[in-house]
């Protein structure tokens, strides 16, 4: 079984959208270890995603996900990333495909809606970011 990160973001939740994310990510047989109602601040943000601290759109970003409540999930499943990613669909929802999380609920290539970790080492380190290992429940 492999884990991934979802973050459902500040915009997806100020449009009431965490319903039906969650929906969708149960419908596509994924376990949710952990979820939580949240808020980061600037500095979280920013150490979340120093790995693009050198990138343009870092600034915006660190901002963007601090501007609202979030929701972190830890999810579990086989090919977890993988199937998470095709999920959620390209960053830019005007070319994601059809039935995706971000081209339904997405507004913009900056407001894509969810976060999905990379790989499934990112995906261990990310949920550690949010969630100890006696926060998750294992629900098999």
């Amino acid at each position: 079984m492999e884990r991934t990160l979802c973050i459902i973001k500040p915009d997806a939740v100020r449009k009431n959208h965490v319903g039906d994310i969650v929906a969708m990510i149960q419908a596509a047989g994924f376990k949710v270890l952990g979820m939580q109602l949240t808020r980061i601040s600037a500095e979280q943000a920013g150490a979340f995603y120093a790995v693009h601290k050198e990138r343009p759109f870092y600034g915006e970003l660190v901002s963007f996900m601090s501007s609202g409540p979030v929701v972190p999930i830890a999810l579990e499943k086989e090919n977890a990333v993988a199937d998470w990613r095709a999920l959620i669909g390209s960053t830019d929802p005007a070319e994601a495909a059809e039935g995706t999380i971000r081209k339904r609920f997405a507004a913009s290539k900056g407001e894509n809606a969810v976060h999905g970790s990379d790989s499934v080492e990112n995906g261990m380190i990310e949920i550690g970011f949010f969630f100890s290992e006696k926060d998750l429940v294992a629900n098999r």
